[in-house]
């Protein structure tokens, strides 16, 4: 009981919580693209996947519990230290002028905002398939493959043939680029990882990670849009 009283009562343990949760999702972040990725190796591979996926609950099911509730530990976390970061400061600023901070730290707030919004509308285009928000009058429920299993190829490239949907997106990517390239960081910070012998290498890595994943997962709306996967 004490340990969750310092886990969740101190500043500290809500740092500790923000970079665990964080370190969780990145990892998913990095797994879910490379399972997207496989739409380039055709339809079979990337349906092959998502079958698997699906025909194993056991799997699926306790990965999503514990996605949400990390999703859940980092905005609780976010917004009890951006709350008691703003009551410490003693007085307002008369004209803010930042110093040592970066753009990407200064807008962690509301580039995990947008993320969230895209986080809940992304689960109902491909993962509820409401048919509503799709924009192209389909049921994605109804797609499948020669197999018989759900054609998650052609759903992927039915849902990012639409430009409004495509283009939110490769925003959305470009805006997690942003917030993990300062939340990486943080969170090697956070868990003592960081050192003056392997801080700037820990920073090169951050921003490397984040320039590779909004590559990655733009490259695949952007393939639909210009033809090269159909």
């Amino acid at each position: 009981m004490n340990v969750l009283k310092g886990l969740f009562g101190s500043s500290l343990g809500k740092k500790y919580v923000m970079a665990i949760s964080g370190m969780a999702l990145f990892l998913f972040v990095v797994a879910h693209m490379l399972g997207n990725l496989q739409i380039f190796l055709g339809p079979a591979a990337i349906n092959d996947y998502g079958h698997f996926l699906q025909s194993n609950p056991e799997i699926l099911w306790p990965a999503r519990i514990v996605l949400l509730l990390a999703v859940g530990l980092h905005i609780w976390a976010a917004i009890k230290l951006t709350t008691e970061n703003r009551a410490a400061r003693a007085q307002s600023y008369g004209e803010y002028r930042p110093v040592g901070s970066s753009y990407a730290s200064r807008t962690m707030f509301v580039s995990g905002l947008v993320i969230f919004i895209f986080i809940a509308y992304h689960l109902m285009h491909f993962t509820v398939q409401v048919q509503g928000i799709n924009f192209t009058g389909q049921d994605f429920r109804q797609l499948e493959d020669a197999k018989q299993h759900h054609d998650v190829y052609r759903m992927m490239v039915t849902g990012f043939q639409q430009p409004v949907v495509s283009i939110f997106y490769i925003v959305s990517m470009a805006l997690l680029s942003l917030h993990l390239s300062h939340g990486v960081s943080s969170m090697f910070q956070s868990l003592g990882w960081k050192n003056r012998k392997y801080g700037l290498l820990l920073d090169r890595f951050a921003l490397i990670v984040a320039a590779v994943l909004v590559i990655g997962y733009s490259s695949i709306p952007i393939a639909v849009l210009t033809g090269l996967v159909r």
